[in-house]
């Protein structure tokens, strides 16, 4: 029985046509997976369904009756739940406010608070998380723990259709087992799920069927298990990828240092880090969420507050504790965030101004900016990383997150920085995105470029990388040649049990 169809979907945004004509089948209790590119209109459907959008025309049923939630509280009195790809949390509420938003128990109008935290506990059994205090301040959390919250919401709504828009996004290893094993459940109680997710292994493990969304257009639909890689990345792209990842020539040799770090100590999760970093190398850090990688990369870009440690830059040697971003900019470092919703972009403004940011001087003079010279020169950014867009002064929140990737990656190149940091810089994106992203990294690599790369995706640092080091609670394993690894090794060492075979292989 089909618990959800839509039938001749259609949305557009101004010029901007998301949805036309989409048709789309669930059966209860499955798990149905929506794929395809950033902007093809997966998430459009997910806030259709959730009653943030309305659509422009088109039929969606619930069980044979109509559905046409006018708010994301209608949707959810209908048991229609959303869990978003970009965290919704209130940072300023506790973790039981966050979770039971809008299904409240009160007493004579007054909030039942401790009825509202055994109920946030229960929810919170599914994930193995004891730092996750339902009192707490949401705000304190770790991304990957909000993530959780986010999951929990959810779940608290009592939802007979959970929308799942790249929930594992920002959630570890043993996480991710834990959601998986909870859809199971979730689907033997009769559950219906539609998720949505880049990586196509996610998509085998835990879909019954799926539907591929090309263009705002249904291109191919049905059981998961019918259809191969190869096939569904050619529906969602509309041409084969032969190679997701550009051949390159990895590097044997040490080239020159451009970069040397010394005992760098960022307390409480960075705790110890030596590297050396060559011009022309892509050096990978692997790890855990939560293992310090980040804040190894966010240490370097003075960030955070550093405890010790010494910065080499071209042989100069600096204290890690001093600067601040404004001074790692001149000194030739780019940097992109892992969050690029809250930290790599300043979405309100247009795409030209966020590809110039960190080099207004490119297109000013007398601090007085020339419009005409920064869209010139955006606009052949644009095209260089393959945005697509209206045009450079279309404003970034109007992208997809693909797209707004690609315009990190262009500042990048814009700025010509050096040595490039770049905290999971494929995050969240679809393939057609991905294989765009890692040509503009290598292509940099190529021209001499210094890239340091903190990956969750252990495929693209074997695809990328030449050299590949391990974050392992708060310490940097030595870096040593992506021969050297496997990826059984690098789990071993990232959960602390590969040291020894890791010396044993290097002939300690």
């Amino acid at each position: 029985m089909h618990i959800l169809e839509l039938r001749d979907i259609r949305k557009a945004f101004g010029k901007t046509i998301a949805l036309s004509g989409l048709m789309i089948s669930v059966r209860e209790g499955e798990v149905h997976a929506l794929i395809g590119e950033n902007g093809a209109g997966k998430s459009t459907v997910m806030n259709i369904l959730s009653g943030a959008f309305s659509p422009d025309g088109g039929t969606i049923t619930i069980k044979g009756k109509q559905y046409a939630p006018t708010s994301p509280s209608d949707a959810r009195e209908h048991r229609v739940a959303l869990i978003h790809q970009e965290l919704s949390i209130l940072p300023h509420l506790s973790v039981a406010e966050n979770i039971m938003i809008g299904a409240e128990n009160s007493r004579f109008g007054w909030l039942d608070r401790r009825q509202l935290l055994s109920r946030a506990e229960v929810v919170l059994r599914n994930f193995d998380h004891p730092e996750i205090r339902p009192e707490m301040p949401a705000g304190e959390l770790s991304t990957a723990a909000q993530q959780v919250v986010e999951i929990c919401r959810a779940l608290a709504a009592n939802a007979e259709i959970i929308l799942m828009d790249e929930p594992t996004s920002s959630l570890h290893r043993d996480d991710v087992k834990r959601l998986f094993s909870l859809i199971r459940k979730l689907k033997d109680e009769g559950i219906t799920i539609i998720y949505i997710s880049h990586f196509l292994e996610e998509i085998r493990e835990i879909a019954d069927s799926y539907t591929v969304i090309r263009d705002g257009k249904d291109v191919s639909t049905g059981p998961i298990a019918g259809v191969t890689d190869e096939s569904l990345i050619s529906q969602m792209i509309g041409r084969s990828v032969e190679n997701l990842f550009p051949k390159r020539q990895t590097q044997t040799e040490e080239g020159e240092t451009i970069l040397r770090v010394q005992n760098l100590s960022a307390p409480p999760r960075l705790l110890h880090a030596d590297l050396e970093l060559g011009r022309g190398e892509i050096l990978g850090i692997a790890g855990l969420v939560g293992a310090g990688r980040s804040d190894l990369i966010r240490a370097l870009f003075a960030l955070t507050k550093v405890e010790s440690g010494t910065v080499s830059i071209d042989g100069r040697k600096l204290s890690a504790r001093s600067g601040d971003p404004a001074l790692r900019l001149a000194q030739g470092f780019g940097y992109v965030s892992e969050d690029r919703k809250s930290e790599g972009l300043a979405l309100p403004m247009s795409l030209a101004d966020n590809i110039t940011l960190t080099r207004f001087s490119s297109c000013s003079r007398f601090g007085w900016l020339n419009r005409p010279k920064q869209q010139h020169q955006a606009e052949s950014m644009i095209e260089n990383v393959g945005v697509r867009a209206q045009g450079a002064l279309q404003s970034v929140s109007d992208l997809s997150g693909g797209n707004q990737q690609k315009i990190l990656m262009a500042r990048l190149i814009h700025q010509d920085a050096d040595i490039l940091l770049l905290d999971e810089p494929t995050r969240g994106i679809d393939i057609g995105s991905k294989s765009k992203i890692y040509e503009t990294i290598a292509d940099l690599a190529a021209k001499g470029k210094a890239v340091l790369m903190v990956s969750s995706y252990l495929p693209e640092l074997f695809g990328l990388c030449d050299r590949l080091a391990v974050m392992t609670r708060g310490r940097l394993s030595p870096a040593r040649p992506i021969s050297e690894w496997t990826p059984e090794l690098v789990l071993q060492t990232a959960i602390g049990s590969g040291s020894k075979r890791l010396d044993e292989i290097n002939g300690h």
